[in-house]
């Protein structure tokens, strides 16, 4: 049996801030278990969000001081949380700012996240790993879901996953092979629309619960080409602002329409890719916490939420195994998910 400990760092597309998940993991007779011993959501403040929203368009020294200021940030977020608890590797996602893979007929090959690991090793003085999907973008892939693969070693008793963040994915575990990809939009429309109304989401998806759905936008949303790429297949911020934001942005739609109308899209989107799930398929991300979004997708399929903990730090508690994985020097991709011409031991490490 061998253990290990390891803090896992998320930044999503919903842009709420970072999660860490410190975690603690066995392995015996190649089996992993995990414990998921503390967790937190470090909320970002609204002048640092709007710089993460900014860069996309800002100049190349504007990315180069926010890729430092982020990495200043999640060091000092990861010590602070610690508060000196041991830990072997700091497994850090980062934030994901330009994401252009092989698809859709481009070739770009071009996969981005800031929050640098020198900087957070520095400030903690732990080994960390970051820059986990480029490697598999080098090798023809899209660079994600990344998660799949976390969700084979620590999951096993489950077939089918689906992942509501601000993208939504799944992946489907079959005996000799696991698929993975981006579904369709998630929490990046929803809390886009939230914010007209001044909140930061719809709890609960009240809002959306009152409104109706506008055929004519739901049906332009599940015409979007992406929608009928095969996989592998997988998303940025640059779709949602090109493709998805101008539809739901016309406010000469009510507003709990648009919603209604999104929650709908999203619910109809899953459960054709979930069609052929085996037993329940277990739900996790800030969505899953959308009661009137569950409901709407359990029409289409069967969905089972587990606790808590895991919902809402899934991503950080796989980025930190995938973080373990790098420093075993063991895959970290499944290029059965990905595309990537074969399995990479993806992420750079930088020592403490």
């Amino acid at each position: 049996m061998s253990t290990c400990t390891a803090l896992g760092v998320m930044s999503g597309s919903s842009l709420d801030g970072l999660d860490l998940a410190l975690c603690a993991f066995t392995r015996t007779d190649g089996q992993w278990a995990f414990t998921i011993t503390d967790a937190r959501t470090v909320p970002y403040d609204a002048a640092f969000r709007a710089r993460l929203e900014a860069v996309m368009h800002g100049s190349a020294l504007d990315l180069a001081r926010l890729d430092r200021d982020l990495g200043d940030r999640i060091g000092a977020a990861c010590r602070e949380f610690l508060a000196g608890r041991p830990v072997d590797v700091i497994g850090s996602h980062g934030h994901t700012v330009f994401h252009l893979p092989p698809s859709g007929g481009t070739d770009e090959g071009l996969t981005l996240q800031i929050g640098h690991g020198a900087r957070i090793a520095a400030a903690t003085g732990i080994t960390t790993v970051c820059d986990f999907r480029t490697t598999d973008v080098a090798l023809g892939g899209q660079g994600a879901p990344l998660v799949p693969l976390g969700e084979k070693l620590l999951f096993p008793g489950h077939k089918a996953f689906l992942n509501i963040g601000g993208i939504c994915n799944i992946a489907l575990h079959h005996a000799d092979h696991v698929l993975g990809y981006d579904v369709c939009i998630g929490n990046q429309a929803l809390n886009f629309l939230a914010e007209e109304a001044g909140h930061a989401y719809d709890a609960d998806g009240a809002m959306a619960r009152a409104g109706q759905v506008n055929d004519a936008l739901l049906q332009r949303l599940n015409a979007l080409p992406f929608h009928r790429q095969s996989p592998p297949r997988s998303l940025g911020r640059e779709w949602f602002d090109a493709a998805v934001k101008p539809l739901i942005a016309d406010r000469s739609l009510p507003l709990p329409d648009r919603l209604r109308t999104v929650v709908e899209h999203i619910a109809q989107q899953v459960g054709a890719a979930l069609r052929e799930a085996d037993g329940a398929t277990l739900a996790t991300g800030g969505g899953a916490h959308n009661s009137y979004l569950l409901e709407r997708i359990a029409a289409q399929t069967r969905v089972e939420v587990p606790h808590k903990q895991v919902v809402d730090f899934k991503e950080a508690l796989v980025f930190a195994l995938l973080g373990v994985l790098r420093l075993r020097g063991e895959p970290t991709t499944l290029a059965s998910v990905t595309g990537a011409r074969r399995a990479s031991v993806g992420g750079a490490v930088y020592a403490g």
